[in-house]
C-alpha cells in the first residue's frame, strides 16, 4: 500500500490493463510525490472543489484528495479508466465525482455548481489542452467559475502562455492568457516521470484570473489574434486583411507595417474593439 492507503498506481494500471492511448493524448503520472507537488502548487485545497480533466488511472486525483480537496470532479473520456477511479471514490466516500464524457463538450460552470471555491488542476491530455485553455480564457462570464488554474502542458506550450511581446514564443495564447490572467511557469516535469515517457519536457503553469481585465469580447479578440499570428512574418496590414486591413489598423491607431509579435495585449484589445 502507498501513503494514501491505496495500491501503488503501477499495480492499478496492470490490474485494469491500462495502456496509455496516443489518440487520447494520454501520458500517466505514477509518482505520488510528484502529483502531490502539483496538487500543492494549486495552493490551499481545504474547502475547495477541484475540477480535473483527464485523470486517467487517478494519480493526480489521489494527490488532490490526499492534500485536502473537499471534492474533486474528475472528467474522463476513457471508459477503461473508470474502474480505477471508482476504487478511489470508494476510498474517499462523497469526495470524488466521476464524470464520464468529453471535456470539450462539458459545461464546466454548471458542473461546478454553487461551490464556494473552485480550482482547475489537471495534467491535460496533450491533444485538447490548448483548446480547453482558450475556452476557459475567453469565457463570456468574468470573473470565471474558477479562482485559479494549475495545468500541465508541454514546455513549448507553457512558454507560449507566459511569453511577452518581442519574445519568440509570443503568440495568440500569450495574448489571451495575458489579457485575463497572471500566468507563471512553476516547475518542469521530465519525460521519465510519465508512462509512457513523452519525447518532450512538460511544465506546470499557474494562472490566476485578473479581477478587471480590459473589457472586450473574448471571441473577437481570439479572431484578431488568430489572424495576426496566422501570418506572423507578414506586416499587420497584410495579415489582418480579412478583418479590414489598413482601415481596421487606422481605427485602432496602429501602424500597419508592424508585425503581430510587437503588439502589446492592450493594442490587441484596441484592434478587437475596432473590429
Amino acid at each position: 500500500m502507498s501513503v494514501d492507503g491505496l495500491p501503488p498506481l503501477g499495480e492499478v494500471i496492470r490490474r485494469h490493463g491500462l495502456i496509455a492511448k496516443k489518440a487520447l493524448g494520454q501520458n500517466f503520472l505514477l509518482d505520488l510525490n510528484l502529483t502531490r507537488r502539483i496538487a500543492r502548487a494549486a495552493g490551499r485545497l481545504d474547502g475547495v472543489t477541484v475540477v480535473e480533466v483527464g485523470p486517467g488511472p487517478g494519480g493526480l486525483t489521489r494527490a488532490l484528495l490526499l492534500e485536502g480537496a473537499e471534492r474533486v470532479i474528475a472528467i474522463e473520456r476513457d471508459q477503461r479508466c473508470i474502474g480505477a477511479l471508482e476504487e478511489i471514490a470508494a476510498h474517499y466516500p462523497g469526495r470524488l465525482q466521476i464524470v464520464e464524457g468529453d471535456a470539450l463538450k462539458t459545461d464546466f460552470p454548471a458542473l461546478a455548481g454553487d461551490a464556494d471555491a473552485v480550482k482547475i488542476v489537471a495534467n491535460l491530455p496533450y491533444n485538447i489542452g490548448t483548446e480547453l485553455l482558450v475556452r476557459w480564457l475567453t469565457s463570456e462570464h468574468w470573473p470565471p467559475f474558477y479562482t485559479s488554474m494549475t495545468l500541465m502542458f508541454q514546455r513549448e506550450v507553457a512558454e507560449r502562455i507566459i511569453a511577452q511581446p518581442g519574445d519568440g514564443a509570443y503568440g495568440r495564447l500569450s495574448v489571451l492568457a495575458g489579457w485575463r490572467t497572471e500566468a507563471a511557469i512553476l516547475f518542469d516535469v521530465p519525460p521519465r516521470a510519465f508512462t509512457p515517457p513523452p519525447k518532450v519536457t512538460s511544465s506546470v503553469v499557474h494562472l490566476v484570473p485578473r479581477e478587471k481585465p480590459h473589457a472586450v469580447d473574448g471571441q473577437t479578440l481570439a479572431r484578431v489574434t488568430e489572424a495576426a499570428f496566422g501570418q506572423r512574418r507578414k506586416m499587420l496590414r497584410q495579415s489582418l486583411k480579412s478583418l479590414g486591413g489598413e482601415a481596421l489598423l487606422a481605427r485602432a491607431g496602429i501602424d500597419g507595417t508592424r508585425r503581430a509579435e510587437t503588439l502589446s495585449v492592450e493594442e490587441f484589445v484596441r484592434l478587437a474593439h475596432a473590429v
